[in-house]
């Protein structure tokens, strides 16, 4: 299942450049391209996770029943993830109905987490870090604070929460939708790193409608 190349920061289509194979995005100029699948599917991930075996590929630990894979995306040079790893689980709860979680972990001024949050800025911004945290989660045993991101600029404010903090020395995006289901985090969310699980990656659900971003 191949992974196709894309701008981290808009869904124009990008093209080759030069004889470096390098890419290029008609609104941002050259870039380090974004590799996403076609098509959700375990082998589709077992190739991502390949393809990003120097970065964190974290998902909701466990998911719980009823909830599939349904998006990820990696940013780097020549399909590995250096830059940037997204995730996306999908599920209901009880009181939000469909609920989408997209996390994203990624170096400062990648603009994949700006991209799936709708916000305008690469990277947070100055919000983070400033007050108490909205939430704590855990991520791979260390208990990471998150801040609220404005989305109030962005089309279509009030239809998700954006929350970002720092782990392992890159930003940690969480994008929410509908954006009550922010309080789902209050029940001590918990990030694990899948890229090494090995043969438990088995058992996870893929495929449905993947959210737009």
């Amino acid at each position: 299942m191949p992974l196709t190349a894309g701008c981290p920061r808009c869904p124009t289509p990008v093209a080759r450049t030069g004889v470096d194979g390098g890419w290029s995005c008609p609104e941002h100029g050259e870039i380090v391209p974004l590799w996403r699948p076609d098509e959700v599917s375990y082998d589709a991930f077992v190739e991502h996770l390949g393809a990003t075996a120097t970065f964190p590929t974290y998902l909701p630990w466990p998911l719980s029943p009823g909830w599939r894979v349904t998006d990820f995306a990696a940013v780097g040079d020549h399909g590995h993830g250096g830059r940037a790893v997204m995730t996306c689980v999908s599920g209901t709860s009880e009181l939000d109905g469909p609920v989408d979680v997209l996390v994203v972990s990624e170096e400062a001024g990648t603009g994949l987490g700006a991209r799936v949050a709708g916000t305008r800025h690469d990277d947070p911004g100055d919000e983070v870090g400033k007050g108490p945290p909205t939430v704590r989660v855990r991520v791979d045993g260390q208990t990471v604070p998150l801040w609220p991101v404005s989305t109030s600029e962005s089309r279509g404010e009030w239809d998700r929460s954006v929350l970002a903090g720092e782990a392992a020395g890159r930003w940690l995006w969480m994008v929410l939708r509908p954006a009550s289901a922010v309080l789902l985090l209050r029940d001590d969310w918990i990030l694990r790193d899948v890229s090494g699980l090995g043969p438990p990656l088995v058992e996870l659900p893929f495929g449905g409608p993947a959210p737009a971003w």
